[in-house]
């Protein structure tokens, strides 16, 4: 449409299409997570594309121009559509045909052609570029705010998590760790690259010690942006670097608008020689000492001089909007160019609060602003990441609690709490921050929120690791997405078109965002299939169906609801008290070396490649890579795990380690289990169990583990599990259990399966001959001791508050090694 003009675009039919998705990140006003892009205007930020936008709904956030957009309709019918431009656009999907309007001088697309969206993401990742491996602690918790005045604030919020239990990987230092940042000044240290020494002394020793001794990075901040009055300054402009005022031979700009970091110029990154520049002679002294990646800000670019003038990237194309939307990119690329010019060993990451289609072949991940504290919000980042992840972005995370805390309209606790469980499942990196220059707030989550529940929840990320990272080896090589949508895999249920509250880690795990005040219960939908609950291991049928008031509460913890495959093989890590960061690292010393998979048992096949490398360097694109590949399948009662002879190698790779398969099974416990046809010697509890260097136990909940010694990697090991055994199984009653409206009667005890003393987790009884009730509890931990006590408890919007407790001592019972444990009661 209209070519001749300078706002020209495309019409494009709508046909059989029904829903849209990607068009990188713009956050909805409306403050869900739900929602494709049909029906929606997806606008410029400001006259020139990238920008970051205020509402009250989110605060301050990014809205980052990635043109790439896929169709769907019934049946698979789809397509893809980029348009290769990098000025601003308008895309208007709300009526038929839906437009697509832009400036520049010619408009050039790509339609991409497969048989559903995974097939339609790879060729967009084919042509931008699939990222390349993050270092692998950049999966785990980062935690920041702007800013830390100096080593000692550091060291005591690390003192903090080490004291509560915390793993915890790096910190990211905001501008204070060059310190110097003065308003309206044209001597503001903004632009110097260097450390302040009077807060942050002897910066290459004490990277070094944080590293060895505590196994933290630390990743610090840098802007495009130098003070005029700086040395740096003078230096770039004498050499041409800066974008100029006007004209090749102009001065460089001078920015005073938003002058709060000062006044002065911008680097021009659209020329190669300026990036290396500045690398070598400014950031490389950084990349030296260690520092695990490069946190990029401000750079939409954030304040510019709309009538400046760059070099460019393509000839004759010098004016702002000719490099707009593409500043972040090449400011990106001129740091991956600096790693590979300078032959770098360690893998550059960066994190990038703008950037264009492809910046993520440059090591980038990206974070959505300085977004708001506001539960609308956090829901909101929900709806972005769908986006973002339909936009060839796969590590995309949030200022965890939200960065403008004046914004906060809620309980901060609750809000907090929430906002970690969803980073923990789906940011990279888990990244709590927020503007904090009054010392007054709190970010690190053992400081605020509930304390046990944060635990809980980065723990389990860490308990992933071996599972995210092969994701994201898969990413790197498949182009695959580590937190696509459900429609991803599901496109033809409609049920999911338009759901970013769920999200799949994977394609194997499910998890259901929460971002809302006072909540304890929601539903969940699964798709149609087998699931299994990853808190509880109770498996679903689903037909394509929804599970209402799923608790939120589970053994007194805020837990996300979370569904595993049938069929599943989730590599996991050991995770306690001593482990230290995402690498392994331990306070007992060596990293526990077990190759540990969790196995939810299915009668069809199925299997899951671990990748494993030294984490850090560039050796896996020559191939120091380790693959192992895991399978299960169940036929005539016996559960088959096998885990392959391993192929490859890397730095520091054991050549032997202990195999331990934690299987999840369906209401049956296991008779005998046998390793490459020798029976395992079974334990009767999880103490004796641990005690031995190999053998089996029930666990109840539907968990067999057993182990082997260390083996060689270079065989494969067999573990063969005899299923039908009679699960442990309770009658519970409760007599004199007359209730108020909307009251009922639970059993809470010690096991999990009774709520681990939680009164959110308990068991609900039935008023079977009230006011008597009774309940049958299964897959209670065999050959233990257990108590329990009767407790009245509102059904509904309930906390850990009990409203009557059954009078006097707790019930004991022991359980059998199998079967009916026949009855146990109460009475108040």
């Amino acid at each position: 449409m209209n070519l001749s003009q300078a706002w020209k675009g495309l019409s494009i039919t709508k046909s059989s299409m029904e829903n849209a998705y990607g068009l990188g990140e713009q956050f909805d006003t409306t403050g869900t997570a739900d929602g494709d892009l049909v029906g929606r205007v997806r606008t410029p930020g400001n006259n020139y594309g990238n920008a970051m936008n205020f509402d009250s709904t989110n605060g301050p956030v990014g809205n980052t121009q990635i043109p790439v957009m896929f169709a769907v309709g019934d049946n698979n019918s789809n397509y893809g559509m980029f348009v290769d431009q990098t000025y601003k656009q308008q895309w208007d999907l709300t009526g038929d045909p839906w437009t697509m309007n832009t400036w520049g001088d010619q408009v050039r697309w790509y339609v991409m052609t497969g048989a559903d969206l995974p097939d339609l993401r790879q060729d967009y990742m084919e042509l931008t570029g699939k990222p390349p491996l993050p270092p692998k602690k950049a999966l785990g918790l980062w935690v920041s705010e702007f800013g830390y005045d100096n080593w000692a604030e550091m060291d005591g919020v690390l003192a903090g998590l080490r004291s509560n239990k915390f793993p915890v990987d790096g910190f990211m230092l905001d501008v204070d760790w060059f310190g110097g940042v003065t308003g309206d000044s044209d001597t503001s240290r903004m632009g110097t690259l260097d450390w302040d020494t009077s807060a942050f002394p002897d910066p290459v020793e004490k990277l070094a010690n944080y590293a060895s001794d505590e196994g933290v990075g630390i990743i610090p901040i840098e802007e495009s942006y130098i003070a005029r009055g700086l040395t740096e300054h003078s230096d770039m402009a004498a050499n041409g670097y800066l974008v100029r005022a006007g004209c090749s031979t102009c001065d460089p700009v001078y920015l005073t608008s938003n002058p709060w970091w000062g006044k002065g110029g911008m680097i021009d990154w659209t020329q190669p020689a300026a990036g290396e520049y500045w690398n070598d002679t400014q950031r490389q002294h950084l990349i030296d000492a260690g520092v695990t990646g490069h946190w990029l800000d401000l750079g939409e670019p954030e304040m510019f001089d709309e009538n400046d003038w760059t070099v460019g990237v393509v000839a004759g194309k010098h004016a702002h909007a000719d490099y707009h939307n593409i500043y972040g990119l090449e400011w990106a690329k001129s740091i991956a160019t600096a790693y590979d010019d300078n032959e770098e060993t360690a893998r550059p990451f960066l994190l990038a609060r703008a950037g264009a289609a492809g910046i993520q072949r440059y090591g980038a991940a990206m974070w959505s602003g300085d977004i708001g504290t506001k539960l609308t919000a956090l829901a909101g980042q929900g709806n972005a990441q769908m986006s973002m992840s339909m936009s060839g972005i796969d590590y995309f995370g949030s200022d965890i609690g939200g960065f403008r805390r004046e914004m906060l309209d809620s309980d901060l606790n609750e809000l907090y709490t929430q906002w970690f469980a969803n980073s923990s499942w789906f940011d990279t990196p888990v990244r709590p921050h927020t503007e904090n220059l009054c010392n007054c707030f709190e970010t690190s989550p053992d400081s605020i929120g509930d304390s046990a529940s944060n635990l809980q929840s980065i723990r389990q990320r860490y308990e992933l690791a071996p599972y995210y990272y092969s994701l994201a080896h898969r990413a790197t090589q498949f182009g695959e997405p580590l937190v696509p949508p459900l429609v991803y895999y599901y496109q033809n249920d409609d049920n999911v078109r338009e759901n970013g509250n769920e999200k799949l880690i994977g394609r194997d795990i499910l998890v259901s965002m929460v971002a809302g005040s006072n909540q304890r219960q929601r539903d969940v939908y699964l798709p149609a299939g087998d699931w299994i609950n990853y808190h509880t291991n109770q498996r679903i049928t689903s037909v394509g169906q929804t599970l209402t008031n799923v608790p939120l509460y589970v053994n007194g913890k805020f837990t996300l609801p979370t569904y595993v495959r049938a069929g599943a093989i989730l590599p996991k890590a050991l995770v306690d008290d001593n482990t230290m960061n995402i690498e392994g690292k331990r306070t007992t010393g060596s990293p526990n070396t077990d190759l540990i998979a969790r196995v939810y048992a299915n009668a069809a096949s199925s299997n899951f490649t671990v990748y494993e490398d030294d984490g850090a360097t560039t050796a896996y694109e020559t191939g120091a890579v380790r693959t192992t590949e895991i399978t299960q399948s169940v036929a005539n009662g016996v559960a088959t795990v096998t885990v392959g002879a391993s192929s490859g190698t890397y730095s520091g790779a054991p050549s032997s380690r202990k195999n331990v398969v934690e299987l999840i099974t369906t209401n049956t416990q296991v008779s005998t289990v046998s390793l490459d046809g020798s029976a395992l010697t079974q334990y009767p509890t999880k103490a004796t169990f641990d005690a031995a260097n190999s053998g089996w136990y029930n666990a109840g909940g539907d968990l067999v583990v057993a182990k082997s010694i260390s083996v060689a990697v270079s065989g494969a090991k067999t573990f063969a599990f005899t299923l039908g055994q009679a699960p442990v199984s309770v009658t519970f009653t409760c007599d004199a259990g007359t209730t108020t409206s909307d009251q009922s009667v639970y059993a809470l005890g010690s096991a999990p399966q009774l709520g681990s003393w939680s009164a959110a987790s308990a068991v609900k009884l039935s008023p079977t001959s009230y006011p008597t009730w009774t309940g049958t509890v299964t897959n209670l931990p065999p050959n233990t001791t257990i108590e329990w006590k009767c407790i009245k408890r509102q059904e509904a919007n309930f906390s850990n508050t009990v409203d009557a407790w059954q009078p006097g001592a707790n019930i004991s019972k022991s359980l059998p090694a199998s079967g009916s444990g026949g009855g146990s009661s109460g009475s108040f």
